[in-house]
């Protein structure tokens, strides 16, 4: 809870330009949060009290607002959908953005995912497991990284990846560790920036390689 002291005055126009003090009152504000959990969040959904389409993700207990998709935004989502159904193949689902059961408090709408099976394998339920997830980033940079980031470490995502496209680049993030100075507890050991002439192969397609500059518009 916090305290806070102003002082005010009122304008007397009957008395032309005067100001007359007023006492100084203590005003007390306490900001209140409320967390949410992974079957709450769908439940106002399913409700319709959330709009399936509403840009509104879960994380870490927290309703938030999505990053708008510029043109460059979504152009960058279908290039590394397309670089990624060819670098998987037959028996590999590459969906996006669409939501990912990642935790009790969490399911965040990565811009593409990479998980085995076909569209009816989840009719029930979002996938949990993403053997790579893809974030497309422009005002949302410092968020995927530390905020997004934190979550999948703790999810045990193994390979996350975020096209950047301030810097025109790729940042590949692996190997999720504890880190008590991380939001979520985590965070990823291993970081490569890696700009547009390079090349990146997905943990579970090792022998593919993906030129970076087919991901970004």
């Amino acid at each position: 809870m916090c305290s806070r002291q102003y002082e005010s005055r009122d304008i007397d126009q009957s008395a032309g330009t005067r100001y007359r003090p007023v006492m100084a009152t203590r005003v007390e504000s306490q900001v209140r949060t409320r967390r949410w959990t992974r079957a709450e969040y769908d439940r106002l959904i399913l409700e319709g009290l959330l709009d399936e389409d509403e840009p509104i993700e879960l994380l870490d207990g927290q309703l938030v607002v999505r990053e708008p998709e510029s043109a460059g935004h979504s152009a960058a989502i279908w290039l590394v959908q397309a670089a990624l159904r060819r670098a998987f193949g037959r028996g590999w689902l590459v969906r996006g953005p669409a939501p990912v059961a990642l935790d009790p408090a969490s399911e965040p709408a990565p811009d593409v995912t990479v998980v085995r099976g076909s569209p009816r394998d989840y009719a029930r339920d979002h996938p949990a497991r993403p053997v790579l997830i893809v974030e497309v980033a422009r005002s949302s940079v410092l968020r995927d990284r530390r905020l997004k980031g934190g979550l999948y470490a703790r999810a045990g995502v193994a390979d996350y990846w975020i096209v950047n496209l301030v810097d025109r680049g790729l940042e590949v993030y692996r190997e999720p560790v504890r880190s008590p100075s991380a939001p979520s507890g985590w965070k990823y050991a291993r970081l490569a920036r890696l700009g547009a002439g390079a090349v990146a192969s997905p943990l579970a397609r090792p022998r593919a390689r993906i030129r970076v500059a087919d991901l970004l518009p």
